[in-house]
């Protein structure tokens, strides 16, 4: 075949496109379970890191089988329904309302003994998704820690959702006063909330991500209201 010909340029472009094709679906396949592997693990570090647990180099799955003592799914009702609570997709529970909606837990139990709900939450930033887990304490009201992190948010303004600031903010504060439910408010530095709930100061110059932080809270934090009023009566 004369190699200057079109059909010649042609053949050779479409072999050498098969080729390269072939080689990186191959290579995308046999990553794909370290891949999936390496998220899980950082998945499961967030959720250590709400607890303020932080795990050792290596050790984040054998830390996690360690504090995480239970996990369990639980509706609107407070009603447990399943206990595959680390497969649930927050991102796309998030938009399910009602008791359809399915809200996983992670129960730990700390070196010292003391037991940590552990709630996943999911909402968008200024230029994409964040999220996080919230770490109630046993009376089902105190927040003992928090983990807050984001695909795409400016540095130094909406990213620093994620330092320790931020969300060290989060310690202490609750979501039952005088009985009634409040998720933690985010405000403007200096201002409050009309209501008397609990709340922290956004982050300075990040005002769309901070207010996606509060409506993420909201979202996220209010459908379990049943079930950590459960866990508060039970003390």
């Amino acid at each position: 075949m004369n190699k200057q010909s079109n059909t010649y340029t042609i053949i050779y472009i479409i072999v050498l496109v098969v080729i390269v094709g072939t080689a990186l679906a191959f290579t995308s396949l046999s990553l794909h379970n370290r891949q999936q592997e390496n998220a899980d693990i950082d998945k499961m570090r967030q959720i250590l890191a709400s607890a303020n647990i932080t795990p050792a180099e290596g050790e984040v799955i054998d830390d996690f089988n360690k504090y995480i003592v239970a996990q369990e799914v639980v509706n609107e009702n407070g009603e447990v329904t399943g206990s595959d609570a680390f497969d649930i997709n927050v991102a796309a529970e998030s938009k399910v309302t009602g008791t359809e909606r399915k809200l996983p837990v992670f129960v730990c139990r700390t070196a010292d003994r003391q037991t940590r709900y552990i709630l996943p939450v999911y909402g968008a930033g200024l230029w994409g998704p964040i999220w996080g887990y919230v770490a109630f304490d046993a009376d089902g009201s105190t927040i003992v820690g928090a983990y807050f992190a984001h695909q795409g948010e400016t540095p130094g303004l909406g990213a620093e959702i994620e330092k320790p600031a931020f969300r060290d903010q989060f310690q202490g504060k609750q979501v039952f006063k005088n009985g009634t439910f409040h998720p933690v408010a985010v405000v403007k530095a200096g201002q409050h909330p009309n209501g008397d709930e609990d709340f922290v100061d956004g982050v300075s110059g990040g005002t769309i991500t901070s207010k996606g932080v509060g409506a993420m809270l909201d979202n996220c934090l209010t459908p379990y209201k049943k079930y950590l009023e459960s866990i508060n009566n039970n003390q």
